[in-house]
């Protein structure tokens, strides 16, 4: 009797830490994309436990004054894995992360960069996230959807340097022998969007300005913003872009364009929907989805989008007004 109460404890044991050592054992590969400059590429998918988390891009460029960050995914444990995955690259300390705005799948690492004295750069209008109810929520949400990669010892880590762009909407730095350009294209897919772009690498990291290999998130973001901040990206005409979800790019106008075509549907169907006084679940149950609906995040984030793009359209609409 004692041996099989021994066997129970045991087994709880192992379904209680299993969890813990695959957060332990987190190990990332990092692909080279210039001479300096690496990215982490997730899954094409919404955050799942199958996936713990990794469904967004993350990147870092090497200087001979410490390593520059650019965004650190969706959890601590990935964050870890990352500054691993780095030292396996470079002797060179991590000292600086830009972060491309305030989504879970985007931060949630930093924790990790904090704890190894990084300082920590991002967009002024994420203040106003980082206070929000909805911030609160989200993390409560991951806590449950992604546990234990995301559990109550998880913070949402504000930037020790607000960026205002008070001098137009680039912001230009030097971090050793490299000099790097911040773009404010804030108000696109987020408030607080940012761009970075490597000039020696001829590099650009778009943040979450498209998405390659699946259906953006819309919610509520301002889907006019969006196709004219893709426009001024496609002007600057970087070698290659690395966007917040997907492969890296050498065609950038190819690669964008089911984010683009997808933007300019919900437009176009949802538009119409509230020109005829439509109301949303009609429209949305009339609207011939077929062109998407076979495409990855579809029914995950679809509707979701469908809804805050007929709100976007609702206030467009007040504008003539």
């Amino acid at each position: 009797m004692k041996r099989f109460a021994w066997r129970i404890v045991l087994g709880m044991l192992l379904l209680i830490t299993a969890p813990a050592m695959a957060v332990s054992n987190s190990v990332l590969t990092p692909k080279q994309a210039g001479p300096h400059t690496y990215y982490f590429q997730g899954a094409s998918e919404m955050a799942s436990q199958e996936n713990q988390g990794f469904m967004s891009n993350a990147g870092f460029v090497v200087t001979s004054d410490g390593v520059l960050v650019f965004d650190t995914l969706g959890t601590p444990a990935l964050g870890q894995a990352m500054i691993d995955a780095i030292a396996e690259v470079t002797d060179q300390p991590v000292k600086r992360v830009i972060i491309s705005h305030y989504h879970a799948d985007h931060f949630y690492g930093l924790q990790a960069f904090k704890a190894v004295g990084a300082e920590v750069w991002a967009h002024t209008k994420g203040q106003s996230y980082l206070a929000s109810d909805l911030a609160e929520q989200r993390l409560a949400q991951r806590r449950e959807d992604l546990a234990p990669w995301v559990d109550d010892t998880t913070e949402l880590v504000p930037a020790d340097r607000w960026l205002t762009f008070e001098d137009g909407d680039t912001l230009e730095f030097q971090m050793g022998d490299s000099r790097f350009t911040l773009y404010d294209v804030s108000g696109a897919h987020a408030p607080d969007d940012i761009m970075l772009y490597v000039p020696s690498d001829d590099i650009l990291f778009a943040g979450d300005l498209y998405f390659t290999g699946r259906i953006p998130y819309v919610g509520d973001a301002d889907s006019r913003v969006w196709l004219a901040a893709m426009d001024r990206m496609l002007s600057m005409d970087p070698g290659m872009v690395i966007p917040g979800h997907g492969a890296a790019s050498r065609e950038p106008l190819k690669d964008m364009s089911l984010t683009r075509r997808y933007l300019e549907f919900l437009r176009e169907e949802l538009g119409q929907a509230v020109e005829e006084m439509i109301d949303f679940e009609q429209a949305y149950k009339d609207i011939d989805w077929s062109e998407f609906e076979n495409e990855p995040a579809f029914d995950d984030a679809n509707r979701i989008n469908a809804y805050g793009q007929y709100l976007q359209m609702e206030r467009e609409s007040l504008e003539n007004f």
